[in-house]
């Protein structure tokens, strides 16, 4: 059978891109390395993820936000986190983040900086675990028809001009596109020719979970020395950074290579009398030069990589899939030429390379050095301010993010706001079904005369809403992102450019 798309990894932004796909009538094949979707680096406390605004509205706009929510961690009736969990998640003032382990408290924050947003269900942030996010997503897969094959490695590819061809420990699967989704060692990536390009590493990352003869020898919560940092979360989870230049990435520890460890980094005489769990991790910071070659695509950390600080891999990735899902499929479906394809690479490019400057950042301030101490305090310091917190929380929670499409109204490339109709629907709901929608507000002719004039691929809602901010109409692309925008008033210039550009049809305005 040949599919129409074939995806490398069924992690949650290779799971989250079938969905996409398949809503839209394409088929869809998932090839997962891993025999099971089980692992207790998926669970707690390893498991961890913190999910910021553009992937809980993208869940949201999906109907998947319910499900996901029903497992968050740390929900309003739960009280304390589970043990084990973040250090800074513990602390008694309500927190909104951190950078590099600097908290930045949630009621410091100005939350009304941000003129284009509204009230929604899709919170700024949240707490989850990432098996259980894998296992919403890859129910609403296989509802939508996906096929997901796990044990199933990618080994080789041969890409034409028609399909690509996968050699798989499976045996051999045909698609018409490629997807890697297959992690920061993709082989999708190296098979298929990618510039890998980024900075080398200075540190090697330990996450440990074990039992200690006195946990009390060390202390609780982020420390650092003149070896690395030691986080110390009880009653046994560790995560020790040692600037080693990531010569440890992969080596495995016994008890006694982890006790060695520990007390290097740490500068204590702690004792391991088990060790449970081991992982590795470091700071390499790279990104594919492109993000498309022919027939074959990259997301999520297969397009980047960079460290776990900050928590921003899971929510690139999710961007990523819900940016090229509709475009890949209205080529699949004829509803648009590849040329669409381009504005992919345009679009996440330059974000991703931000949260791989983001990172790099963080480490900056964990160099065990006396310059990276006294620049932390300043940073502390900043944090602790009103215009600290609130610039923190818009980068971590992702609010300010705005794609870069071209000259036109402040909204356009931002996340829509969520609408709510006088007749109860909001914007989150009516964008389910994966369309293009144009929203006219404004009792004008002028802009009224436009919902007559929708084409095919696109809804045309001609009601008021409760809250406009100041707007006319909107036009919406499938991903949630404003096209054009006019304010109240305003009149259809640009409208019909911005349909033609992405929806590759005419409209007569």
């Amino acid at each position: 059978m040949l599919y129409d798309v074939v995806i490398a990894g069924a992690g949650p932004v290779g799971l989250f891109l079938s969905c996409e796909l398949a809503q839209a009538g394409c088929s869809v094949r998932v090839l997962e390395q891993a025999e099971s979707a089980e692992s207790p680096l998926k669970r707690l406390p390893f498991g961890l993820r913190g999910l910021n605004a553009p992937t809980l509205e993208a869940l949201h706009r999906r109907g998947l936000l319910e499900a996901v929510a029903a497992n968050q961690v740390l929900k309003p009736d739960k009280g304390a986190p589970p043990p084990g969990t973040a250090h800074w998640l513990a602390q008694p003032r309500p927190l909104g983040g951190h950078f590099a382990g600097i908290p930045f408290a949630l009621d410091t924050v100005d939350d009304g900086r941000w003129q284009w947003r509204l009230p929604t269900p899709a919170a700024t942030q949240m707490a989850i675990e990432l098996q259980a996010l894998e296992a919403v997503l890859s129910e609403r897969a296989t509802r939508l028809g996906v096929r997901i094959d796990r044990g199933c490695a990618v080994q080789a590819l041969q890409a034409d001009d028609d399909q690509v061809v996968i050699e798989t420990a499976c045996g051999t699967v045909h698609g018409r596109w490629l997807v890697g989704c297959d992690g920061a060692r993709s082989t999708v990536r190296k098979q298929s020719g990618f510039t890998f390009a980024g900075t080398a590493p200075e540190f090697t990352g330990h996450s440990l979970r074990v039992e200690l003869a006195d946990p009390s020898v060390l202390t609780p919560g982020r420390q650092y020395t003149g070896q690395g940092m030691c986080n110390f979360n009880p009653p046994g989870v560790l995560a020790l950074a040692d600037f080693d230049g990531g010569a440890g990435h992969r080596t495995p520890l016994d008890r006694e290579g982890a006790q060695a460890l520990l007390r290097r980094v740490s500068g204590r005489d702690a004792t391991i009398t088990a060790l449970h769990l081991s992982t590795t991790w470091t700071d390499a910071a790279r990104q594919a030069t492109a993000y498309r070659n022919g027939r074959v695509l990259l997301a999520g950390d297969a397009a980047h990589m960079h460290s776990p600080l900050g928590g921003q891999g899971l929510n690139l990735g999710i961007g990523d899939a819900m940016n090229l899902g509709w475009k890949l499929a209205a080529v699949v479906c004829g509803d648009a030429d590849e040329a669409l394809l381009d504005s992919y690479q345009a679009e996440r490019h330059p974000i991703g390379a931000k949260v791989l400057d983001w990172s790099r950042a963080q480490v900056a301030l964990m160099r065990p050095d006396a310059g990276s101490r006294a620049l932390a305090a300043v940073m502390a310091d900043l944090a602790a301010t009103r215009d600290g917190a609130t610039y923190l929380a818009e980068r971590v929670w992702g609010v300010s993010q705005q794609q870069e499409l071209g000259p036109g109204h402040p909204l356009v490339g931002r996340s829509v706001p969520d609408f709510q109709l006088v007749d109860g629907r909001r914007m989150g709901e009516l964008l389910r079904a994966g369309q293009g929608m144009l929203l006219v507000f404004d009792a004008a002719p002028s802009l009224r005369a436009l919902s007559d004039a929708c084409p095919r691929r696109v809804v045309c809602i001609r009601q008021a809403a409760e809250e406009t901010l100041g707007l006319g109409a909107v036009l919406v692309r499938p991903d949630g992102i404003v096209a054009w925008a006019c304010d109240a008033g305003g009149d259809d210039a640009g409208l019909a450019e911005a349909m033609q550009r992405w929806f590759a049809t005419p409209i007569a305005v």
